[in-house]
């Protein structure tokens, strides 16, 4: 995505120019997986986030933000940060599509499978400082002038050497100097590294003054997978980082007095019980063949599993005898109520729905099942996380966060229920930068 800076300017025909001088900075903090109600009805569940509750109060949130499909981390994280939908940004989900498990798990990470122009680009574009700290979707970005990114491959050691090159040359050693975090504590999703995270954020913003800077803080999810949301291991993993975010945000203000601060989430949480695997369907099927070690080798149709919900994509979209057989398929195993399957929807359905185009199905599960990966053994297992997303947006469970303080936004109280695609465009109004390709509309 080397040429974005050409495609931004002329999507938005805008110069470079500087910021305008009254354009706020904007700290845009992603709170993976908080649900709007852990804030807004924080004292009556017995969640202690007072600093979350006390921005909420100073400023405007909504009552829920209804996501994309489907409501995983990444696409969301991209539409938060462009304001259209993934059938037109093109992160289809957090996984890359991978029938033959070739990948080795790959991850959307990089920006260049973003299609269109994202905030970064338009404060970029008008000589904003634009800085990033383990956003989704950001390796290489141009237009980030100070990233550290989102990356990992094998979860030990050897991956802070991979983060140390894919960030911006010095930025770590200029992080490690100022704040005495090293790149290996950001990469994980644990209380310790969320708090590496804003003590390096808070660093950061001190030593850039950023225009807009982007933080995604990850461990509240992990600890709702683990145990569920609601869980005692959630709600203090949701306190620790409250109280590191308030700890960040009193840092920013004192360096941007006149910054604006964004919470957002990218989805809600559900409780689970079941997995539902449907890859043993599909083998059965002959839609996937297996070697003998259990290992796919060849496909015509396969599952994409986004945990509630998957995408299946054929293998040859314009052979109508292959579709019917998948259709059938899953036909009939929607039939069988102990599966939890609660909808299944075709290429129209997905379209009308913002989904990306690369699916062919999409199947959603009822609230307390999730999709497993398995190829093998029953349909139907014990589930292997007590809490899971990625369900279709219609789930009020799924509904996602956001709370905004500072100049200009201060006792608006209650938006409403908004679309997560209006957050982009109200960013950059405050921002005063163009971002015309998003769909949304502004706040204020």
């Amino acid at each position: 995505m080397r040429g974005v800076g050409l495609i931004l300017a002329a999507a938005l025909g805008a110069s470079l120019a500087a910021v305008s001088a009254t354009a706020a900075p904007v700290l845009l903090i992603s709170i993976d997986g908080l649900r709007p109600g852990d804030v807004l009805e924080g004292p009556a569940r017995g969640v202690k986030d007072p600093n979350l509750q006390r921005l909420a109060q100073e400023g405007a949130y909504a009552i829920g933000v209804r996501n994309v499909l489907p409501t995983v981390t990444y696409p969301n994280h991209t539409t938060l940060i462009t304001g259209v939908w993934p059938s037109v940004h093109r992160v289809a989900s957090n996984t890359t599509f991978d029938p033959l498990r070739k990948n080795m798990a790959g991850w959307y990470w990089y920006s260049q499978d973003i299609k269109v122009p994202t905030l970064w680009d338009a404060v970029h574009a008008r000589g904003g400082i634009v800085a990033s700290l383990g956003w989704p979707v950001s390796v290489d970005n141009p237009s980030i002038d100070f990233d550290i990114p989102e990356y990992w491959r094998a979860h030990n050691s050897e991956d802070a050497k991979l983060e140390h090159a894919l960030s911006t040359p010095g930025l770590p050693e200029a992080v490690l100097a100022r704040s005495g975090v090293a790149i290996g504590n950001l990469q994980e999703t644990t209380p310790a590294s969320d708090l590496a995270k804003s003590k390096a954020a808070a660093a950061l913003i001190a030593l850039k003054h950023p225009a807009f800077f982007t933080l995604h803080i990850s461990s509240l999810d992990e600890e709702q997978h683990l145990h569920g949301p609601g869980s005692p291991e959630a709600l203090d993993a949701l306190a620790r980082i409250d109280s590191e975010v308030g700890d960040l945000i009193a840092a920013a203000r004192r360096e941007q007095p006149g910054l604006i601060v964004a919470i957002v989430s990218d989805h809600g949480f559900a409780p689970v019980a079941h997995d539902v695997n449907l890859g043993p369907a599909f083998v059965e099927a002959g839609l996937i063949t297996l070697d003998d070690a259990g290992n796919p080798v060849a496909w015509e149709a396969a599952p994409w599993i986004s945990g509630g919900s998957a995408q299946v994509v054929l293998a040859r979209p314009d052979d109508p005898a292959l579709r019917a057989k998948v259709a059938a398929l899953l036909a009939k195993l929607m039939a069988d109520p102990s599966l939890g399957i609660g909808a299944v929807i075709g290429r129209p359905e997905i379209a009308a729905q913002g989904g990306a185009p690369d699916a062919d199905f999409f199947v959603d599960a009822r609230i307390g099942y999730e999709f497993g990966t398995r190829l093998t053994g029953p349909l139907l297992s014990p589930g292997l996380e007590k809490g899971t997303h990625g369900y279709f947006p219609q789930h009020p469970e799924m509904r996602a966060t956001f709370i905004i303080a500072g100049p200009g936004v201060a006792a608006h109280g209650s938006l409403g229920e908004i679309d997560m695609r209006d957050i982009a465009p109200t960013l950059a109004k405050l921002m005063d930068v163009a971002l015309p390709t998003a769909t949304g509309r502004t706040l204020f």
